[in-house]
């Protein structure tokens, strides 16, 4: 079985929610499966109570919420908690304790320069050739999407906080 990275970009919804369609898919099949949550810190979503709580798959926070900007006093503890993931996920990616890993918002993190391109390249370049790996995010690089196998992107062409409608239980959260 040869690697395979997808990536699920572009301004539109529906990036993190297609990759975890896809995790319910692989437990589906009795994969195994590590998702890590890039920039988000709100254990009351949706997909933490369906995801871990009932179908037991490894799900992981492990942001700070939004990024501030470089200059920001905050913007330190962001990187912090950001390094110390991707070694999680580095960890993962040779670890044979997973057949699907999911960066979710590793896109964002590396627009961020939380953690760098390279960082990420190298990374999924010495990853298990037999593990599929997910790349969630706004602003994928060239560079990424050249490595990719398979490339998604979300384009909005309409959406319900346009129109004043709040994001919804179940929809965006």
């Amino acid at each position: 079985m040869a690697k395979n990275i997808l990536i699920f970009t572009g301004n539109g919804k529906g990036k993190s929610t297609a990759s975890f369609g896809m995790a319910v898919r692989a437990a589906g099949h009795g994969q195994r499966i590590l998702i890590l949550q890039f920039m988000k810190s709100d254990n009351s979503t949706g997909e933490l109570a369906t995801l871990r709580d009932k179908l037991g798959i490894d799900v992981r926070q492990t942001g700070l919420g939004f990024v501030p900007k470089p200059d920001s006093p905050k913007y330190p503890a962001h990187k912090e908690a950001a390094q110390k993931a991707f070694a999680t996920a580095c960890e993962a990616m040779q670890s044979g304790d997973f057949d699907l890993l999911i960066l979710d918002e590793i896109c964002g993190t590396v627009a961020a320069e939380l953690v760098s391109e390279q960082q990420l390249l190298d990374a999924l370049a010495a990853s298990r050739d037999d593990l599929n790996i997910v790349l969630t995010g706004r602003n994928a690089t060239s560079a990424m999407i050249e490595m990719a196998d398979t490339v998604t992107e979300m384009v909005p062409h309409k959406h319900a906080l346009e129109s004043g409608i709040p994001a919804r239980e179940g929809i965006e959260f």
